[in-house]
């Protein structure tokens, strides 16, 4: 009975058990139950909102697209560079595309467009080619790792797959023209950032390759043929080398400055400056971008594109030049300087640089080279050799010596004899001729060399003793060198071009050499220093710098200029140390010169000096270097009172002195200069008048 009584309570213990756990269980899933609630109202109603929004998330790209640069007119406002629409052939990679995808398109790509051998050779590098072998054949690529190697960042493996494609590998690329195009596909597919379109084609574009790529865009996914835009010069080939050049889409930016490119936002496709004015005025030719943003979804598929900047094409330069002169000036030098050519072998170039002497513009810059290879087909174009190489200008410095002396206290009308001087372990020193008692003015007149070399013993302060030494320090070379400074001469002028030579100051290797600096014989200047130098003359004293770009403006879609946004006001350098009589005592005596003296050929009213260099050739015919020649030159300013215009004309190399070269060249520019001042004068004369008649 007992027993039976211990199992019922046993019994009755398990069953209250038993009870006691099903109820912590069902109390345990219901507090999951009503956490679930209360999570699932949290995600629906509290950040409902939110977890949609993720849900059709998507992201925003920016690309920019190609807008033309600015544009320049010369000084009356005619265009001089322009840009003109031109097709080019495009890729652009979006967030789907694979490198499979660029392989396959450029495969198709390459039925349709062609490129010259030579050109692919020139474009690649062959980092580029060992960058497509390996997007090309994936497994042979992988073969170049070991197994250890495999773990290693995709970076670092990378690199080492880089390094391990062989030369022969590079070289078989190279020899097979069709490889090579699909690998410059392939590198310029790959050359930028996504949605920008890249430039595939523009150069040497055919007509049938942009219709033949138009028709199958279907099969080309990326590609898309463009307008795009390229420089063009409405004047043809006159001053084109000063106006500058631009890389190619192809070539993108300058290698040499990508550090400034990309610090300023430049995509490495962008096109950019590369020489003379294209260059020097990069930050305002450049125009601001078209911006496009693309909208694509989680998976890479673009859902909407919108333009948010229409762009603008670059700022315009107006310029100092003067288009009609600077044509008329070409014709003139390219005529004498092929007359005078044929009686001089080592003769091949002239330069001619006029410029407004107030206010610095430089309003006509020639420079002619005959072709080394055809001296009587085309001349070559050497604009660029007038503040970029430098030459002996003989007597032209003549002004500066006076001038220089009388800084050093010498007195206006100071008497000296010229006759041949004879200085011990130096060759004797003479003018061209005996011309006995001199003054300033005479001496300025007949040019005469020993007037010059008494003025630089003077500064030296050293005195002549006949057959003793020439005492002449380095000290002296330096401070006859410095007041020829102050006329711009041995120094950069200033002109807003890159790559101007300074000329060239050799060190003297006899005390001799300060009287040869004296009248022109040793230290060598451009012909736009000599323009500079003149111009100190021609205006009373003040050296101007040289400009070529005179206001910047803001783009308009009207043919014309817009406004002002820099102004570039004439600037003066400095002053030279001399009173306004000395000034005007050389002016006098550059009158002297045409008027009397060994410029009297010049016809018109024309003040200025000559200047005949005897120097050794140093051109590009090598084997003649060393050979005895003559620079045939002349600085002057039109009229002499008042003037208008300052010039120098510089040709180098003459056989002879005799030839008339420079002076034939210096009447028939200040011709052109006075008839086209005429003309413009009646033109304006002319809509002055019809739109009184209007009014």
């Amino acid at each position: 009975m007992t027993d039976q009584n211990t199992n019922a309570s046993e019994q009755r213990k398990l069953r209250k058990s038993r009870y006691v756990r099903i109820n912590v269980f069902f109390f345990l899933v219901f507090i999951l139950f009503v956490a679930l609630v209360v999570r699932l109202g949290v995600v629906q109603i509290v950040q409902g909102e939110e977890f949609s929004k993720e849900v059709s998330r998507t992201e925003s790209d920016y690309a920019r697209l190609p807008a033309p640069r600015g544009k320049m007119y010369d000084r009356y406002d005619r265009v001089v560079v322009d840009n003109k629409s031109v097709p080019a052939i495009t890729y652009t990679v979006d967030k789907t595309t694979k490198t499979k995808d660029k392989l396959d398109t450029a495969k198709n790509l390459s039925q349709f467009i062609s490129y010259d051998q030579k050109f692919l050779i020139e474009e690649l590098k062959d980092r580029d080619l060992r960058d497509y072998w390996l997007a090309a054949n994936p497994e042979e690529a992988k073969a170049l790792l070991s197994e250890e190697e495999l773990t290693l960042k995709p970076s670092e493996t990378y690199k080492l797959q880089v390094e391990r494609v062989s030369e022969n590998v590079v070289e078989a690329i190279k020899a097979n023209h069709e490889e090579l195009e699909l690998a410059y596909m392939y590198t310029r597919f790959s050359s930028g950032y996504q949605y920008e379109p890249q430039v595939v084609k523009s150069l040497n574009l055919t007509d049938k390759e942009v219709s033949s790529v138009a028709e199958n865009l279907e099969q080309l996914p990326g590609v898309d043929v463009i307008t795009d835009w390229d420089r063009e010069n409405p004047y043809g080939d006159y001053l084109s080398t000063i106006f500058g050049g631009v890389t190619s889409p192809e070539q993108g930016i300058l290698e040499s400055r990508a550090d400034y490119y990309t610090a300023r936002g430049y995509a490495r496709n962008e096109r950019v400056g590369k020489s003379y004015l294209e260059y020097e005025y990069e930050d305002y030719l450049n125009p601001r971008k078209a911006k496009v943003e693309y909208v694509s979804d989680k998976s890479g598929n673009i859902v909407t594109q919108k333009v948010i900047d229409e762009g603008q094409r670059g700022y315009d330069l107006k310029l100092s030049f003067d288009m009609e002169l600077q044509m008329e000036v070409e014709k003139i030098v390219e005529e004498e300087l092929r007359k005078a050519s044929a009686g001089h072998h080592l003769l091949d170039r002239a330069f001619v640089v006029m410029m407004d002497p107030y206010q610095g513009d430089v309003l006509s810059m020639v420079g002619k080279q005959l072709n080394p290879k055809d001296r009587s087909g085309d001349m070559l174009d050497f604009a660029y050799g007038t503040f970029a190489t430098q030459y002996e200008a003989g007597s032209t410095v003549k002004g500066a010596t006076v001038l220089a002396g009388y800084q050093d206290g010498m007195p206006l009308n100071q008497y000296y004899r010229d006759r041949t001087l004879y200085f011990k372990g130096t060759p004797p020193k003479s003018s061209y001729r005996t011309l006995n008692d001199m003054t300033d003015l005479s001496a300025l007149k007949l040019s005469s060399n020993v007037y010059m070399f008494f003025v630089a013993m003077r500064i030296a302060d050293v005195d002549y003793v006949p057959n003793g030494p020439l005492n002449a320090s380095l000290e002296d070379f330096q401070t006859l060198r410095n007041y020829f400074a102050q006329f711009g001469l041995g120094v950069p002028t200033g002109v807003d071009l890159p790559q101007e030579s300074s000329g060239l100051m050799s060190t003297p290797d006899n005390p001799g050499k300060l009287l040869d600096i004296s009248i022109g014989q040793f230290d060598t200047y451009t012909p736009l220093q000599l323009a500079q130098y003149v111009s100190v003359i021609a205006n009373g004293g003040s050296r101007v710098q040289p400009r070529i770009v005179t206001s910047i403006h803001a783009p308009v879609e009207e043919a014309e200029l817009g406004p002002i946004v820099v102004d570039k006001a004439p600037n003066v350098l400095n002053r030279v140390n001399n009173t306004p009589e000395q000034i005007a005592q050389v002016q006098k005596g550059f009158k002297l010169v045409v008027t009397s003296g060994t410029g009297k050929s010049i016809k018109y009213d024309v003040a200025g000096k000559t200047g005949t260099s005897q120097t050794l050739y140093y051109g590009p015919k090598r084997e003649y270097w060393g050979r005895e020649t003559n620079n045939l030159n002349f600085v002057g300013y039109y009229p002499s009172d008042n003037p208008e215009v300052a010039f120098s004309v510089v040709v180098p190399w003459a056989s002879n002195d005799d030839d008339p070269v420079n002076k034939t060249i210096t009447n028939r520019i200040v011709e052109a200069y006075i008839k086209l001042q005429k003309k413009y004068v009646t033109t304006t004369e002319i809509e002055y008048t019809k739109k009184e008649e209007e009014k």
